[in-house]
């Protein structure tokens, strides 16, 4: 199945815990204001892949010992049919490396999911979708309700356990803040930086001022109209 992403990313550590894949889908007309990720709004925007592709960098990233996979965007329910493929898929390798590896291997890898939408948007369709995800973190991003609550960009945000799995690995988190930081920076190619992560009110504005003190200017910036 075709999807349309705007890029992946290994080993993301600022979106869920641990040592992740991350799988940015391309494509968003929730178009939350003050949205860092402006650049993942156009659905004709991004680079045209398949499913099979992403689960190729998956079962690279479950070699190397992946704590988990992390599906952003853009809006991945946008893009339903193919989310709901992904997480098959991806649960599917993540089950048989467990097995191959026995019970005394390490904990197996969890999937998490970004949506702007509301719970009470999740229409069967888009709960459908997100079946073979352990755990979901739901709602718009609000600019006015900044918060360090773990892996959420504003206070109304939710994490949803989903699967025991998801239970026991995002719980302990539900009111608490990220035990790592924040932000984490990575090439992409093109003489281009891509910041990964959900910053704190003011904190990019922050990063470029002090760039910009050593020398270092911003040609485009994301996050700004």
């Amino acid at each position: 199945m075709e999807l349309r992403l705007d890029g992946t990313h290994y080993p993301l550590e600022t979106l869920g815990p641990g040592k992740r894949l991350g799988v940015w889908f391309q494509g968003c007309s929730l178009a939350c204001p003050g949205c860092m990720s402006r650049h993942t709004w156009d659905p004709a925007a991004g680079t045209a892949t398949t499913v099979a592709e992403v689960l190729a960098l998956w079962r690279r990233a479950l070699a190397d010992g992946a704590d988990g996979l992390t599906v952003s965007g853009g809006e991945p329910l946008q893009q339903a049919a193919a989310l709901a493929e992904l997480l098959a898929g991806a649960a599917r390798l993540r089950d048989g490396a467990r097995r191959r590896v026995g019970s005394a291997g390490p904990h197996p890898a969890d999937l998490l999911v970004y949506t702007g939408y509301e719970s009470a948007e999740l229409t069967p369709q888009r709960r459908g979708a997100l079946g073979g995800a352990d755990a979901v973190i739901t709602g718009r991003f609000r600019v006015a309700e900044p918060t360090r609550l773990a892996w959420r960009g504003s206070a109304n945000q939710r994490i949803v356990p989903l699967t025991p799995l998801g239970t026991a690995r995002y719980g302990p988190y539900l009111t608490r803040q990220a035990p790592g930081p924040r932000l984490q920076t990575g090439p992409a190619g093109n003489g281009e930086v891509r910041f990964y992560g959900v910053p704190l009110r003011g904190e990019l504005a922050e990063l470029e001022r002090r760039l910009g003190e050593g020398g270092v200017r911003f040609t485009g910036r994301s996050w700004r109209p």
